[in-house]
């Protein structure tokens, strides 16, 4: 799909509402060479195809696959590379140049820097930021108002040699405040409680928490309080663990049976796939 801006743009819209089965607001904004897959949901307000700085309207291409819904006040630089079944919530920024799969969700106020790869069915929860150079695995979890970095000295003059984002490999999950420092690499399927600070890479299926975040158990040893079943047992191959360590980072007490369940130490329950929901 390719628009104009206002109320020309509008009328060309118009048409391929009707050829593809594409919604777009009449209030959003939609820059030249932007293509839109079938099915896309466009809310009020929306900017798709916004020129980074130093480059014209429409100069960079812009691609989102079918079935996306981009919910209002959402801003998508140009540049962008989206999936299919992309989601974002309100008032979500995502800079130029990124790479981002299928299935991906960005929640709510939450930003994506430039040049950030996001691979597919990775989650970014409401609230949290994503700077430039980072990696986010398949099937990655960034919860609510965490934070990941990539400059070891804000304003060095030497920031462009050893700017870096950091790495998640596929299944990492990143607790609701836990804060990333540049560079580290959160290992396949490991979980970062919520609050923790990671100064240092974080070993394939290990449980960190704490500032400076250490290990603290393995998520073979997590228990749902609900159900008394590992929450990691598909990934494990186990098709119930013991009941044994329910120890959550957010108190000495175990949760008790009839406490709503928690992922884990990470804070937040994950959205579920094709729920819709954009927060």
């Amino acid at each position: 799909m390719t628009s104009q801006n206002g109320h020309q743009g509008a009328a060309t819209l118009e048409v391929t509402v009707k050829t593809t089965g594409v919604e777009v607001s009449p209030t959003a904004r939609i820059h030249p060479n932007v293509q839109l897959g079938a099915g896309c949901v466009v809310g009020d307000f929306v900017i798709i195809g916004e020129p980074p700085r130093g480059a014209r309207s429409g100069e960079l291409e812009t691609t989102i696959g079918p079935g996306a819904v981009i919910r209002s006040h959402t801003v998508v630089y140009a540049g962008n590379i989206i999936g299919a079944h992309f989601q974002a919530g309100h008032g979500a920024l995502l800079r130029e140049c990124n790479s981002i799969g299928d299935n991906v969700s960005v929640g709510s106020h939450s930003v994506v820097e430039h040049h950030v790869k996001v691979e597919d069915r990775a989650r970014i929860h409401s609230m949290a930021f994503v700077p430039e150079y980072s990696t986010l695995g398949r099937g990655c979890w960034v919860g609510p108002r965490a934070v990941l970095t990539n400059t070891p000295h804000p304003l060095c003059p030497d920031v462009a040699e050893c700017i870096v984002g950091p790495t998640l490999m596929p299944g990492a999950k990143i607790g609701a405040n836990a804060t990333l420092l540049p560079g580290v690499v959160i290992g396949e399927n490991a979980l970062v409680g919520a609050g923790a600070v990671v100064t240092k890479d974080v070993p394939p299926q290990a449980v960190v928490a704490g500032n400076p975040a250490k290990v603290i158990k393995d998520i073979g040893n997590l228990v749902c309080s609900a159900t008394g079943l590992s929450p990691y047992r598909d990934i494990l191959g186990a098709d119930e663990m013991p009941a044994t360590d329910v120890m959550a980072v957010a108190g000495p007490e175990a949760p008790s049976p009839t406490s709503r369940p928690i992922d884990g130490v990470a804070g937040s329950s994950p959205q579920p796939s094709g729920s819709g929901r954009g927060s």
